[in-house]
């Protein structure tokens, strides 16, 4: 989002579409998030349906007239997936070239080759770093469990031991590095740098993956020892391939859309004026529109085309990464429809208005809401799109540089406590074959540890900068 859109964002909020009182307005909050949660958790209705309905009710409870209601959800819909949702599909078509011309495998096996036993748990925590790096969680999942699976059997570790670094991996690059659509959305919304977020992102991944995937697997494998269900080993993509990409430039492949848009950030330090030639181009080279185009053109070659693709294959491959980003699409697209909701309603500078006399910090208010609205919700998007659409008055007066740790803090917030109203939590459950108990030791632990340490890191940050 533009510096005009954040200040249009601001503007909106200092002239609601009501003129509830503040009681009014929190009431009206507590009954749109209430519906949203008992829509998808009692009645299980489609996350996409459920917020619709939840911004509607936001809107009537608020007192605003239903036509200009329908008129901000339809707003922020349409601004939510034009800023994201041309960044998602081309994240998902680099994603499933990864996974389809056998390039994934190709680095999971490389790093499983040169690791030792000790060290394994570490290889897992990386290879889920690299591999998430572009593809959904739920993506990622399908494609590491095989390897966690086996790895667990032939090396004669405890499940957890193997797949606890390998879920923590993930969850981390989901919940806070771009171009994952949660980051995106609230880096929209609040006008957020993408590259200085990307950069902070990494540095607080590293030590929170590390505590909540290799450390804490020690600990989740006594509470939880359990082998490899025999029956969830699915195919691996490269089974079937004569020949995969290889390692180096897979890697490369995949780093290369961070590397741009971590170039442009450290040129936006360094030179620091906008009518630099240097700083212009640099600015379209690193923008993620031009970053993720680019990997994905490059892709085709060194992933699509080493794999013996052709082109009609590649052509394929690219039309069925689409197919499941649509749900993903519509959640987010709804999810900004509800936080225009939120923010033309007033509420963003209802809150604005009430925490300038907390003694909390802003960066802790949001991870706190954004807490709140994931253990109701149980969607880390939902979560990220709806605390982001609440806080973004708030970031007004902060720097560059907090600005994109208000991003992060959500993030970390929207992870919290993985429960049964995630799905996430029943793919996790099913897959590794545990109890219901058994997954909450675990997984729901692990996720909590990742939202903890996470927030621990991002305040730590805001001291520095």
């Amino acid at each position: 989002m533009t510096h005009l859109s954040v200040e249009m964002l601001a503007a909106d909020a200092t002239a609601p579409i009501t003129s509830a009182g503040h009681a009014q307005l929190g009431i009206a909050v507590v009954a749109g998030i209430a519906a949203i949660v008992l829509l998808i958790t009692k009645f299980k209705v489609h996350a996409f349906l459920s917020l619709i309905i939840g911004s509607l009710v936001l809107g009537a409870v608020a007192g605003a007239p239903l036509d200009k209601a329908i008129a901000s959800f339809s707003t922020g819909l349409g601004e939510t997936v034009a800023g994201t949702g041309v960044l998602i599909a081309l994240g998902a078509i680099l994603g499933r070239l990864l996974a389809d011309s056998g390039g994934a495998d190709e680095i999971v096996d490389t790093i499983l080759a040169k690791a030792s036993k000790r060290s394994m748990p570490w290889a897992m925590v990386l290879i889920a770093g690299v591999v998430g790096l572009p593809i959904f969680f739920e993506v990622g999942i399908v494609l590491l469990i095989p390897v966690v699976l086996l790895v667990a059997k032939r090396g004669n570790f405890s499940l957890m031991r193997i797949g606890i670094p390998a879920l923590a991996g993930l969850s981390v690059m989901h919940g806070l590095i771009p171009p994952h659509p949660g980051p995106l959305v609230a880096i929209d919304a609040v006008g957020a740098n993408l590259g200085i977020t990307l950069a902070l992102g990494v540095v607080v991944a590293i030590p929170t993956a590390i505590i909540a995937g290799p450390v804490f697997s020690r600990y989740a494998a006594r509470w939880v020892d359990i082998r490899p269900p025999e029956n969830m080993v699915p195919e691996r993509a490269s089974d079937d391939l004569e020949k995969r990409p290889g390692f180096g430039i897979t890697v490369a492949t995949v780093l290369l859309p961070v590397v741009m848009m971590l170039a442009k950030a450290l040129v936006d330090v360094v030179v620091d004026d906008p009518k630099d030639t240097v700083q212009r181009v640099f600015d379209v080279v690193g923008s993620p529109l031009i970053a993720l185009l680019t990997a994905v053109i490059v892709a085709m070659f060194t992933l699509g085309r080493a794999a013996g693709f052709s082109k009609g294959r590649i052509a394929t491959t690219v039309e069925k990464s689409f197919g499941p980003i649509a749900g993903v699409l519509l959640i987010v697209g709804a999810g900004g429809g509800f936080k225009q909701t939120l923010v033309d309603a007033g509420v963003g500078q209802m809150i604005l208005e009430i925490s300038k006399d907390w003694n909390i910090s802003t960066l802790l208010l949001a991870w706190l809401i954004a807490v709140v609205i994931r253990l109701a919700t149980g969607s880390a998007t939902v979560a990220t799109i709806s605390a982001a659409g609440l806080v973004a008055p708030l970031a007004a007066d902060m720097s560059t540089t907090h600005v994109a740790l208000l991003v992060l803090a959500i993030g970390c917030g929207s992870l919290f406590f993985s429960h049964v109203n995630d799905a996430g939590f029943w793919l996790v459950k099913e897959y590794f074959g545990m109890s219901v108990g058994q997954t909450f030791k675990t997984w729901s632990i692990m996720e909590t540890l990742i939202s903890v340490v996470g927030i621990i890191c991002v305040l730590l940050l805001s001291l520095v900068l």
